[in-house]
């Protein structure tokens, strides 16, 4: 025991005490400042996103790149960082760096997902495909896009589950928040009803919802006809457009108005109901739509 502390005392002197000391604290202030730094970076970059979103970028682009942007620089600085800190260690980083090199290399060949990933992912950002803020449907699910990245994308589906999505597997989006939305909704009414009548009650109908819903919907709404002579109704369509993820609500709100509006007026909606006949025929049911 005597021998091994005395080893100890030799190998830790007072100087290399002093030397790990200073190690410590630099390493700890290294940290810091890359904190600093970041929460800096951060603040620059949402300040330049503000000005030239009020000039050049819309606020959906403004999100993308601003995800985008802090995450380059986030990792960026803590790549600086940990290069410092193996300076102060005495580690030869240039021999790592190229070590790093000769072995990114040799790995190349077996990470092209990673490649197409990140290529993939360069051309969504280019071409503006979607952005932070879309809902959008691709890859076999759907959902508005929290994070898009050079290799993945961020999906958070209605249900609260997030997916995350390889850019390499983005072959095809449906993007349900770029331009007005469609809506269109049939309504069906017994082969007893006037088409005409018909016909004029949804038109002022439609006239009615225009105007109650003018900062919603962008276009109609209107009634295209009669679109088809179904098994047990005359069906008409009515059609508009909308703001992008208005869509589902408008198309809730429109049917509930239809169904009231019907109503009042008097216009039959069929419906399928049953029959029960009693005396002789009791226990025969019949089915009428």
């Amino acid at each position: 025991m005597e021998k091994i502390i005395s080893k100890l005392e030799s190998f830790l002197t007072i100087e290399i005490l002093v030397n790990l000391g200073k190690n410590f604290l630099l390493i700890v202030g290294i940290l810091l400042v890359s904190r600093l730094l970041i929460k800096l970076s951060f603040r620059f970059i949402d300040s330049l996103l503000i000005k030239s979103k009020q000039k050049y970028i819309n606020e959906r682009r403004t999100k993308t790149i601003q995800m985008l942007m802090k995450s380059i620089s986030r990792y960026g600085i803590y790549f600086f960082a940990i290069l410092t800190i193996l300076s102060i260690l005495n580690v030869p980083v240039g021999s790592l760096v190229a070590g790093a090199g000769i072995l990114g290399v040799a790995l190349g060949f077996g990470a092209q997902n990673l490649v197409k990933d990140i290529i993939n992912g360069f051309f969504i950002l280019f071409e503006d495909q979607f952005g932070v803020g879309d809902y959008i449907e691709t890859a076999g699910v759907d959902g508005v896009v929290e994070e898009i990245g050079l290799r993945t994308t961020s999906i958070r589906s209605f249900g609260g589950e997030l997916h995350i999505v390889p850019n390499s597997e983005i072959s095809q989006v449906s993007n349900y928040s770029n331009g007005s939305m469609r809506v269109m909704i049939d309504v069906g009414v017994s082969y007893d009803e006037n088409p005409a009548r018909v016909m004029e009650v949804l038109e002022f109908l439609c006239t009615d919802i225009a105007k109650e819903k003018s900062d919603i919907i962008t276009e109609g709404p209107k009634v295209l006809g009669v679109q088809d002579l179904a098994e047990s109704s005359v069906v008409f369509r009515i059609w508009a457009k909308v703001l992008p993820m208005e869509q589902w609500q408008m198309g809730r709100y429109i049917k509930q108005r239809i169904k009231e509006t019907l109503d009042e007026e008097g216009v039959e909606i069929p419906y399928p109901h049953m029959v029960l006949m009693t005396g002789k025929e009791k226990g025969v049911v019949s089915s009428e739509g």
